[in-house]
């Protein structure tokens, strides 16, 4: 027989490190979003309380045809850019996927999971449902959404990084960002950016990491991941820059508070980052007109987040239609 104390030496402890690390970031999970959606909306309520809403409309009025035109062109660009990361990303997997059903696939997984949240595990599953009729797997469609991300990561590293080292210092003093600062991320950006690639282009074998093997995309696919994710995450940039008056800010010092702000929104865990993405705007861009900042978080959350995720929807719910009937 075993005595009582050794059965409980053998017993796995559920107070063990690694437990408690896992239980303390659940923790951190549930309680970040709610409290990043409360900062922000009180840094919106700050800014926007004493705005008057007939300036809005009236910056609205004056944005014009070309304005909304070229925001929703845009728009549209961004997406089908985002459709050719993906196309990339599956063939590095091994898929063999269509263009043309890649280019939908990518357009419902990233038109949902923008406005949804949680953007991983949405855009996973509606590539999954997307891409099984092509014969792609539940490994293939996690590889090719991490291939993504990283897309994402590596190309909002270095256009930030890029803007912040090439802004002048006058244009720099129209943000939250000081010339020094500036810099010195502006250049750790762009050196991650570019110590990916580097990566990539040394480091052939598979390695572990938390339990999984995981083997890195080959020099011509990081270099395709840093450069179609720069021409990306620019073109959504300039999405909302556009609706801004002339050169308030200029376009250099205005990517590195949009991308610090996209990924503050992202990390938030809250959908679209609604709020958090507003309030970091405005904290960085202090000098900006308020109600032009205002009146393009409208046009720029309508053109990407409101009519992708309305046409994603509908899309989804007549292809569901027919294979019902079918």
């Amino acid at each position: 027989m075993t005595s009582p104390d050794r059965t409980r030496a053998e017993t796995p402890n559920a107070a063990t490190p690694g437990t408690r690390v896992r239980r303390w970031v659940r923790l951190g999970l549930k309680i970040v979003p709610p409290v990043m959606l409360i900062a922000a909306g009180w840094v919106l309520w700050r800014e926007f309380h004493k705005l008057s809403w007939s300036a809005v409309r009236d910056t609205i009025d004056h944005w014009g045809f070309v304005a909304v035109s070229l925001a929703l062109l845009l728009s549209a660009t961004s997406f089908l850019l985002m459709g050719l990361i993906e196309w990339t990303g599956l063939r590095w997997t091994g898929a063999k996927v269509p263009l043309r059903t890649v280019a939908l696939g990518s357009f419902l997984a990233n038109g949902i999971a923008h406005a949804v949240g949680a953007n991983l595990l949405t855009s996973s599953a509606v590539r999954a449902r997307t891409y099984a009729r092509h014969g792609v797997s539940l490994t293939q469609v996690a590889a090719a959404t991490a291939f993504d991300a990283t897309a994402f990561g590596v190309g909002i590293a270095a256009l930030s990084g890029g803007g912040l080292l090439l802004a002048s210092s006058a244009e720099l003093d129209a943000t939250a960002i000081t010339p020094l600062v500036a810099r010195c991320v502006g250049t750790a950006l762009v050196a991650g950016a570019l110590g990916y690639v580097a990566l990539c282009a040394f480091v052939r074998r598979s390695f572990r990491i938390f339990g999984r093997n995981i083997t890195l995309p080959d020099v011509w696919d990081a270099l395709a991941q840093l450069v179609l994710g720069v021409v990306d995450n620019g073109v959504a940039a300039a999405i909302l820059w556009v609706l801004l008056p002339k050169g308030d800010p200029s376009y250099l010092t205005f990517i590195g508070a949009f991308a610090l702000s996209a990924v503050v929104g992202l990390l938030s865990s809250v959908p679209g980052g609604a709020g958090v993405f507003e309030g970091t705007m405005m904290t960085l861009l202090p000098q900006a007109n308020t109600a032009a900042l205002a009146a393009a978080f409208l046009g720029y959350r309508l053109a990407y987040y409101l009519l992708p995720l309305a046409l994603a929807a509908a899309v989804l719910a007549i292809d569901a239609i027919r294979h019902r009937k079918t």
